[in-house]
């Protein structure tokens, strides 16, 4: 049963000039969003993104890469390819094609079967949430050793390789295009993106950093809690700490002072206990266009104050 605010009380009546505005934000970004895809292929100017990756698509040789396991014959794109699929650990071959290629499926799939000879990627399939197959593409043990070996990413970029939860796979390779979609916006507002942080490391730093400080004896568990997550950037809500599916850290000019946009991916199984959770953390919260509806419902009914974004 809906749940609308009163209308007879002040704080109703600002409920609900909220929640028009907050639908007011999700009608325009959809509204973005479908003009994209409708001038994907017109004369629009192209995305930064787009720019760096013709500019690698455009040198054609390949360059020898050498690790403690033998060398490695490479083209700028493909060592992209194996920057790109290291970052999210697995990839949809659609997106990649999109995204790592600018739309040129051809390239991609030369790429991927060089790069497959040598060893150094895997493409299996994966199922959606429809449970329908998906190409999907790893990098192999090997891959992930030459990629770490040609320090072609920063230091502190983490990669990946193999499937870590294949009942989780579909939800991580959307990550992918998530991660797009929030980086072509800050690069449209001219930031740069630095690094990105799955879950998988933003966990693993921050369960380190409980289990130092739980030594603290002195402390109680929830006054350790909360000192943990503000170190990490996070927050504290229905008493556990809220961690995002996503960081992006990125510079603005002309400060580039270091900023950080923490991204979740709400499915259609999100309880409205944990969406307000999510809600309450101040994460951005995105889902795939058939379930942004129903979490938006869910949304409404429990007066949340946060936009639903369409992926």
């Amino acid at each position: 049963m809906n749940r609308s605010p009163d209308p007879d009380t002040r704080a109703g009546w600002d409920t609900v000039r909220r929640l028009e505005r907050i639908r007011g934000e999700e009608e325009r970004a959809d509204q973005r969003d479908q003009e994209a895809r409708g001038a994907a292929g017109s004369n629009r100017s192209p995305l930064p993104r787009e720019e760096r990756v013709q500019l690698v698509l455009a040198r054609t040789s390949r360059t020898n890469y050498a690790d403690r396991n033998g060398t490695y014959q490479l083209r700028d794109s493909e060592l992209h390819a194996l920057t790109e699929v290291g970052k999210f650990r697995v990839v949809d071959v659609h997106d990649l094609a999109q995204f790592a290629y600018n739309g040129d499926s051809s390239r991609m799939q030369n790429d991927l079967a060089n790069l497959s000879r040598q060893g150094l990627v895997k493409q299996t399939s994966i199922m959606d949430s429809d449970l329908s197959p998906v190409r999907a593409v790893t990098l192999t043990k090997e891959g992930h050793r030459a990629l770490s070996y040609s320090r072609f990413l920063r230091p502190d970029q983490v990669t990946y390789h193999g499937l870590k939860k294949p009942k989780e796979a579909f939800h991580d390779a959307e990550l992918y295009r998530l991660y797009h979609k929030v980086s072509d916006e800050i690069e449209g507002r001219g930031g740069k993106v630095v690094r990105v942080k799955l879950d998988y490391e933003i966990k693993r730093d921050l369960y380190a950093d409980l289990a130092r400080t739980w030594q603290d004896k002195s402390k109680g568990p929830e006054t350790v809690k909360e000192a943990v997550a503000r170190r990490h950037g996070l927050k504290v809500v229905n008493k556990e700490i809220q961690i995002p599916d996503m960081r992006l850290e990125y510079a603005n000019d002309p400060d580039m002072e270091i900023h950080t946009r923490d991204v979740e991916l709400a499915t259609e199984h999100y309880r409205p206990r944990g969406l307000a959770a999510k809600a309450g953390a101040g994460f951005q919260i995105y889902a795939r266009r058939g379930e942004a509806d129903r979490l938006r419902r869910i949304r409404d009914e429990r007066e949340l104050n946060t936009v639903i974004f369409s992926l």
